[in-house]
């Protein structure tokens, strides 16, 4: 068999792979049995009539359309091994031509993994990005959300307001009929919260104890029989209770965490929101800097890898929304975008994904980026504590997935990025250096974290 290879641009070659007749009348035989495994022959078993018969009953010229279409994804495999190409897409088909006397040309389009010949200047270049203010009201916000997580409630004769609780007994009915599902004795609910039924809390600002308010509610779908209908509520209103938080003090810090006093809890709540503001700040200066070289490319992308791109990104979604129980309709509605929006943004973004994988990739050749022998490990061994599996299970489930090549491509193009940000620097809008470095935590500490202070530190988020 003889392969003519052309390059038609820097990123795709045009084969044409000679299909010679011997290797046909080899097809023709396995064509035909697959022909006659649906046909009934008389006297002979499904897949094991003659050539020759199968060959009249069906036709010479669909026989042989048959055997070139048997022979074909064979020639065009080994034409690639021959040729020493490794497609990113499956290799398209564009033009058959078919003579008997010389056999088959098929000419076929290969598109190949795009590379960058030189990379744009990093040297000096800068990365705007803004870190959040961290000043004395951001703490103290903080603190009063901890001194929320232990207040008390007490009595109060006043109305009620937005954050307070009142004990309530709530009737609902329906055409008269009481539905007990949406009714309760002695239920202490916050006002504001809007945890129960649509509606109650705008007849609870502003109440006393003794009040009787009515109004009108709709059943959340899955509330039984009665789930989406209409109902009329009464509430009677038996106590407002308001918070009373505790008072900040040494005593108390000291009570509900490791800290002595109110300035230490302050010390370590500002360490710690500063370290993750830096956090986040380094993500988004890493993710901009990526961002930043992929404009400055001088690359166009085959339209065939493009394709495959964004195809196989619109399947992703639609798998996962489906998987969700929303079609995918339903879903455009819900993000307000109608399907030639969509589909142009998830192309475009495919593009940049692209680009982003390119120029990463061309950072790992060119810079040697290589894999340290315990980073597979230690990434291992986070995926298996972040999933509560172990180990093991983990190992095992990337090696019968395929998964674990992919999972060392994206150590090395984190460390790729890594190489970027050490030739940049991150500033602020007036292009001062933002100092984004972390202290080293202290051996004794570095993983002490306080318990009663992670939901507080959470809220940030």
């Amino acid at each position: 068999m003889e392969t003519e290879v052309e390059e038609a641009n820097a990123f795709e070659r045009h084969l044409v792979v000679q299909i010679e007749e011997s290797e046909l009348a080899t097809a023709k035989v396995a064509a035909a049995r697959k022909i006659s495994q649906s046909m009934k022959i008389k006297g002979f078993r499904p897949g094991k009539a003659p050539l020759k018969m199968v060959e009249s009953m069906v036709g010479a010229e669909h026989l042989r359309s048959e055997a070139i279409e048997e022979a074909l994804p064979k020639a065009v495999t080994d034409a690639l091994r021959a040729a020493e190409l490794e497609p990113v897409t499956a290799p398209r088909v564009s033009e058959i031509r078919d003579n008997e006397e010389s056999g088959v040309e098929v000419d076929v389009v290969v598109t190949l993994w795009p590379t960058i010949d030189e990379l744009p200047s990093l040297d000096g270049r800068s990365v705007e990005i803004e870190l959040p203010a961290l000043d004395d009201s951001i703490i103290d916000e903080q603190i009063d959300r901890l001194r929320n997580q232990f207040a008390e409630l007490e009595t109060v004769e006043r109305e009620s307001d937005t954050g307070d609780f009142v004990m309530i007994n709530l009737s609902s009915s329906r055409d008269g009929v009481a539905v007990e599902e949406a009714s309760a004795t002695d239920l202490l609910y916050e006002v504001g919260s809007g945890s129960f039924l649509p509606g109650l809390d705008d007849v609870l600002v502003g109440v006393k104890a003794g009040d009787i308010k009515a109004t009108t509610s709709t059943l959340p779908e899955g509330s039984g029989d009665e789930g989406g209908a209409e109902v009329d509520l009464s509430v009677l209103v038996k106590e407002v209770r308001a918070k009373k938080l505790p008072d900040l003090t040494d005593e108390w810090v000291s009570d509900i965490s490791e800290f002595e006093s109110v300035a230490q809890l302050r010390e370590d709540l500002s360490e710690g929101m500063d370290r993750r503001r830096k956090i986040e700040g380094m993500a988004r200066f890493r993710e901009q800097l990526v961002d930043d070289v992929v404009d400055d490319l001088d690359l166009e992308l085959p339209e065939d890898l493009v394709q495959a791109e964004w195809e196989a990104s619109i399947r992703n979604l639609v798998d996962r929304v489906t998987e969700q129980g929303i079609d995918f309709e339903n879903y455009l509605r819900i993000i307000g975008k109608d399907e030639e929006t969509f589909v142009a943004e998830m192309k475009d973004n495919s593009i940049r994904n692209l680009k982003a994988r390119i120029l990463l990739d061309t950072v790992i050749e060119k810079h040697e980026v290589k894999l340290e022998d315990d980073e597979l490990a230690n990434a291992i061994s986070q995926m298996a504590a972040s999933s509560g599996t172990t180990v093991e299970e983990v190992s095992k489930q990337l090696q019968q997935s395929g998964n674990g090549v992919a999972l060392v491509g994206d150590i090395l193009r984190r460390k790729a990025i890594d190489l970027l940000a050490e030739k940049a620097s991150a500033v602020d809008a007036e292009g001062q250096t933002v100092d984004l470095s972390l202290p080293e935590p202290e051996p004794s500490d570095a993983d002490d974290d306080s318990p009663e202070l992670s939901d507080a530190e959470d809220e940030e988020e």
